[in-house]
C-alpha cells in the first residue's frame, strides 16, 4: 500500500470512527433524557458541647429510583406513600452513613418542598462531642447511583464551617482516625449505620478515602454538574451543530477554517457562561427564586427552539442574543447545590465562585471535544442531513418529551 492510499484509508477510518462518537454523545443525551440535575444530598452537622445534631436532605426522587416508593405506580409520590415508606427510608439511609465516635439515633422525619424539588428530611442525634472535624463514612446510592454526592456542612462552637464533598464510592471522608467521645449508647439502627460503616472504611485507602473539601470540591462539583446535566448539554449541542458551518440562501455551507468557526462558537457560549452566571449567583443568594414547575419546562423549551432554529431561522436576532436569554434561564437550574447549605456569606462567595469555575470547565471541556469533531465531519456528504438535520431532529423530540414529563408530572422514557 502506498503512502498516499494509507494516509486515504486511515483518514477514512478516523472520520468513521468519528461519526460512531457522534452518535453516542447523541445517544446518551437521549438515553439519559430523564435525568437532569445530578444527584446530592444534603448534611447540615452541628456540633455543640451538649451533642451534635445532623439533619439529613434527601430527594424523594432519589429515595424512589432505590426504594421504588411509589405504591400505587401512578408516577406520583404523596405524603402517605412518603410516610408509609419511612421504615424502608430508615433502613435504607441509616447503615450508609456513619459519623466516627457519634452513634446516630432519628429523631424526627419531615418532608419540605426545596428549589429543586421535594426532599425527605431525617432529624439525627448523638451524644457525642466532637473535637475536631469528623471523619464521615457515607455509601448512600452506592449500589444504584454512582455519581450520587453528599455535600455536608459542619459547624462547631466557634470554629470556622467545614465544607465536605462526600463520594459513596470512596467510603470515608475527612480525617483517618476516629474523633469524639461518644455518650450513650445508640439505637440498633445506629449499631446497623457503625456497622456497615465499617465495612465500607475497611475497603477505601487512607489515601483516597478523604473527601474534596473547600475550593476543591466545588469545583469538581460544578464539572460534575455540567456534565450530568444532561438537558444543559443538549442545549449546548443544539448551538454546536451548526457552529462549523455557514447559513446562506442556499442552505448551510462548511467553513474554510477552524477559526471561522472557533469564533462564533466563542460569542455563543461567552454569552452562555455570563448569563447563566448571572443567575446562578441571584439563585444561590436566594434574591431572585422561581419554582422547578417553571424553570425545568422553561430549559426543555431552550433545547426545542434552538434545535428548531438549526432547522429554519426562527429568531429574528442573532443567535448569541438568543443565546444569553436562555443562559439565564439555565442558570437557574445549577443553583441547588448552593442555594441549600446556608453558608456564610464569605465561604459562599468562594462556593460560589468555584462552583461556577468548574461549571465552565466541564462546559469548556464539551466545547472543545465537539467542535473538533464536528470540524472533521464538516465536508462529510450527509452533514447536514445526518448532524444538522437529524440531530436537531432528535433534539426536539427529546425536548417535547421532556416539556411534557415536567409539565404533567408523567414517565413516558424508561430511564
Amino acid at each position: 500500500m502506498t503512502a498516499g492510499a494509507f494516509t486515504r484509508a486511515f483518514a477514512r477510518a478516523l472520520v468513521r470512527g468519528l461519526r460512531v462518537g457522534l452518535g453516542c454523545v447523541l445517544a446518551l443525551a437521549a438515553a439519559s433524557a430523564f435525568a437532569h440535575k445530578a444527584s446530592d444530598s444534603y448534611l447540615q452537622i452541628d456540633a455543640a458541647s451538649a451533642g451534635t445534631s445532623v439533619r439529613w436532605d434527601i430527594a424523594l426522587r432519589d429515595l424512589d429510583a432505590a426504594l421504588d416508593l411509589d405504591a400505587d405506580e401512578d408516577g406520583k409520590l404523596t405524603w402517605g406513600e412518603v410516610k408509609a415508606a419511612a421504615p424502608r427510608i430508615d433502613a435504607y439511609a441509616l447503615p450508609r452513613l456513619s459519623i466516627a465516635g457519634c452513634p446516630l439515633r432519628v429523631t424526627g422525619r419531615a418532608l419540605e418542598r426545596r428549589n429543586d424539588g421535594a426532599y425527605a428530611v431525617l432529624t439525627l442525634k448523638s451524644d457525642c462531642v466532637l473535637a475536631a472535624a469528623p471523619s464521615i463514612t457515607y455509601a448512600l446510592f452506592r449500589e444504584v447511583d454512582p455519581t450520587h454526592r453528599g455535600i455536608a456542612k459542619v459547624q462547631r462552637a466557634g470554629q470556622p464551617v467545614v465544607l465536605m464533598l462526600l463520594d459513596p464510592m470512596r467510603g470515608v471522608a475527612g480525617p483517618a482516625a476516629a474523633v469524639g467521645s461518644v455518650g450513650s449508647a445508640g439505637s440498633a439502627a445506629s449499631a446497623a449505620a457503625a456497622a456497615a460503616a465499617a465495612s465500607v472504611a475497611s475497603t477505601a485507602p487512607e489515601h483516597e478515602a478523604l473527601a474534596s473539601s473547600g475550593a476543591w470540591g466545588f469545583l469538581v462539583e460544578g464539572i460534575r454538574h455540567i456534565l450530568g446535566g444532561y438537558d444543559h448539554v443538549l442545549f449546548l449541542l443544539c448551538l454546536l451543530l451548526p457552529a462549523v458551518m455557514r447559513r446562506t440562501p442556499q442552505g448551510w455551507q462548511p467553513v474554510e477554517k477552524l477559526s471561522q468557526a472557533v469564533w462564533p462558537v466563542v460569542g455563543i457560549v461567552s454569552a452562555f457562561t455570563v448569563a447563566h452566571s448571572i443567575t446562578l449567583g441571584l439563585a444561590a443568594m436566594k434574591w431572585v427564586s422561581i419554582p422547578p414547575s417553571i424553570i425545568e419546562p422553561a430549559i426543555a423549551v431552550t433545547i426545542i427552539l434552538a434545535a428548531l432554529d438549526n432547522l429554519l431561522p426562527i429568531f429574528p436576532v442573532r443567535r448569541v442574543v438568543v443565546t444569553f436569554f436562555f443562559g439565564l434561564i439555565h442558570g437557574f437550574g445549577f443553583a441547588g447545590v448552593l442555594a441549600e447549605l446556608n453558608l456564610p456569606t464569605g465561604d459562599f462567595v468562594r462556593a460560589l465562585l468555584t462552583f461556577n469555575i468548574g461549571l465552565e470547565l466541564g462546559q469548556l471541556m464539551i466545547v472543545v471535544g465537539v467542535t473538533t469533531l464536528l470540524f472533521l465531519l464538516r465536508d462529510r456528504r450527509h452533514y447536514r442531513s445526518w448532524v444538522i438535520r437529524g440531530g436537531s431532529m432528535a433534539a426536539i423530540l427529546i425536548g417535547v418529551l421532556w416539556l411534557i414529563e415536567r409539565t404533567a408530572n408523567v414517565s413516558l422514557m424508561p430511564f
